[in-house]
């Protein structure tokens, strides 16, 4: 039995790694981890139309996939942080590009866009 991994196997469990890559409110949430720790509220303020729900399920996959840590502060009220781990910081440094990407050639797409639809 091959054990070797391999995207384009359905069966393949990268799939789900890239289902979860190629979700923007993955994308979003983990560059502003990558530049330091931040607490929910402060996500939610930062990552414009994301809801408490989409969030907070985002955040608990990234934590299950090992890629975001959650602590738990005992303040009154609790307060919990969110941080990027070692993990989550070399798919950032990745994603980095492809955000740096889509706002250099958001211009470009516009207008083909544009073209298309005049069509």
């Amino acid at each position: 039995m091959d054990l070797t991994p391999n995207v384009y196997d359905p069966a393949c469990p990268t799939r789900l790694v890239l289902d979860r890559i190629a979700d923007k409110w993955t994308t979003l949430l983990l560059t502003l981890l990558a530049k330091g720790p931040r607490r929910f509220n402060e996500l939610r303020r930062l990552v414009g139309g994301i809801s408490q729900k989409m969030l907070s399920q985002t955040l608990k996959g990234l934590e299950r996939d090992g890629l975001v840590e959650r602590e738990v502060l005992p303040t009154t009220p609790v307060s919990v942080t969110y941080s990027i781990t070692p993990l989550g910081l070399t798919l950032a440094t990745e994603i980095e590009g492809l955000t740096t990407w889509a706002q250099r050639h958001i211009g470009a797409v516009l207008a083909a866009q544009s073209r298309f639809d005049a069509r």
